[in-house]
């Protein structure tokens, strides 16, 4: 039997989502609104279920409490920053992939910023948080040191297995505490334009690579960097 369907079918459509379901996702994005917004800890389940115009007991009846809130929005942002960046074909566009990559990544944390602002309070109240983020960060390390081997292999890149090693550490540092570093930084918040404080974000990282590049790589990294921070 083919797998395609015949000329001229349509595929079955899937069913819509059911009334129960379609609260669960309002709940789910109003709180992560507010959670951004005002931050989590300055958010009760009374400021949701207002926000939503329902009642304390149907959000209840959804959602045990706010915690149970916060891990349904930490497996969507789980699944949403499992990114990695594709094979290195040549020096350039390895430079291109790798600043696309890691902007993707930015506004991954961003979408969910409100997990950053917070982190360790967050991960201290709730162990299978921090074991899930400790992977997260994992696979963020394996990521960055595979493109940092293939990029020396590709001889686009001049570094030690040890400084990779460094290298992946200090990017993720960065990715991991940019925004409260910006939001510390400027009075007003990093709210109003968040694409510049994520591209600032990405040039920062980019710089830590730099000087371990060579020929080409290193050109076209120098040539990104001033088409974007422009």
């Amino acid at each position: 039997m083919s797998i395609f369907a015949p000329h001229g079918s349509r595929p079955p459509s899937a069913p819509p989502p059911s009334r129960s379901a379609r609260t669960r996702e309002r709940i789910l994005k109003v709180s992560l609104d507010l959670f951004n917004q005002e931050g989590e800890s300055n958010v009760t389940t009374g400021h949701i279920a207002d926000e939503l115009d329902i009642s304390p007991g149907n959000l209840y009846y959804h959602f045990r409490n706010k915690d149970e809130i916060i891990r349904h929005l930490f497996a969507e942002f789980e699944k949403q920053i499992d990114i990695a960046p594709g094979p290195i074909m040549d020096a350039a566009s390895a430079m291109e992939d790798l600043w696309l990559y890691l902007h993707m990544m930015f506004e991954r944390i961003w979408q969910y910023r409100f997990l950053y602002r917070n982190l360790d309070d967050l991960l201290a109240r709730d162990t299978k948080l921090k074991s899930h983020f400790n992977i997260i960060i994992s696979h963020k390390r394996d990521a960055i040191r595979t493109m940092c081997e293939s990029l020396v292999a590709a001889k686009a890149m001049s570094a030690t297995s040890k400084i990779i090693e460094a290298l992946a550490e200090n990017i993720l540092v960065v990715a991991t505490y940019w925004l409260n570093y910006e939001n510390l930084k400027h009075r007003a918040g990093i709210h109003d334009h968040p694409e510049k404080h994520l591209t600032r974000g990405v040039y920062q990282v980019m710089c830590l690579i730099a000087p371990y590049l060579g020929g080409g790589a290193k050109e076209h990294l120098d040539h990104l960097l001033e088409i974007y921070t422009q």
